[in-house]
């Protein structure tokens, strides 16, 4: 265990990261301060922590780590295998969850080149993405449970940004209810593992799946809209 990491933090967390996962988060440990850690949500497949920032001018930073022993690498392997950057990438476990970590991190890159509200990437290693932490003292929440003010703006926002990506030339391809943040008022989009280029032909269908759940979602604020339509106003 380092040193510089206290025992009641290494108890608070072993059962939640494995000894590798540990030994890259101090490797990073420059972009962020361990003792700070602080869970925003733990899952099967992944974990997302705050923790201050030691880099920039943001106070916090979000550390987001896929888990490698229960991350469903086969359904992983399936999307990215499809993904023209991956080519070539060996069925294995650890090197199909190292290449979705990468994979979302690149996909990040592209969200903010492409003017789309989404956490900046800073860093990433192995299992582990720090970006940018979304919201004030307390993280961003999902606009499941944070509903819009005004849905028609709202909506009208998650459309736009869908657009600008794939004018960029990629598709989000995981997009709900689960994965846009409201951030004062305005859409943040996160959780882009799945994000995929256009060149992949599975992009089609996913895009269209994108649309059918923001569809469904903003159904219940009175907003209906043609599937078709929307598509249109996204790929124009």
């Amino acid at each position: 265990m380092p040193r510089t990491m206290s025992r009641e933090k290494f108890k608070t967390f072993q059962d939640v990261f494995d000894r590798f996962t540990f030994a890259n988060l101090f490797k990073l440990e420059r972009y962020f301060d361990f003792e700070s850690l602080s869970p925003i949500s733990i899952g099967k497949e992944s974990n997302v922590f705050s923790a201050v920032a030691r880099v920039g001018n943001a106070e916090k930073v979000a550390i987001k780590i896929h888990r490698l022993e229960t991350s469903d690498f086969n359904t992983m392997y399936s999307y990215i295998r499809a993904d023209p950057r991956f080519s070539g990438l060996k069925k294995r476990r650890r090197e199909v969850i190292f290449a979705w970590a990468q994979r979302e991190f690149r996909n990040l890159m592209v969200a903010r080149e492409c003017s789309v509200r989404a956490p900046s990437p800073i860093a990433f290693l192995k299992n582990i993405i720090i970006m940018e932490f979304i919201g004030n003292n307390d993280a961003a929440q999902k606009v499941k449970d944070a509903l819009p003010r005004q849905p028609d703006r709202f909506f009208g926002s998650v459309v736009e940004l869908m657009r600008r990506y794939y004018q960029a030339g990629f598709v989000h391809g995981d997009l709900s209810k689960f994965n846009i943040l409201n951030y004062r008022e305005s859409p943040v989009f996160i959780d882009f593992s799945q994000a995929t280029p256009l060149k992949d032909p599975n992009s089609e269908a996913l895009l269209r799946r994108d649309v059918k759940n923001v569809l469904d979602f903003f159904s219940k604020f009175g907003i209906e809209q043609d599937t078709e339509k929307t598509l249109r106003k996204i790929t124009k």
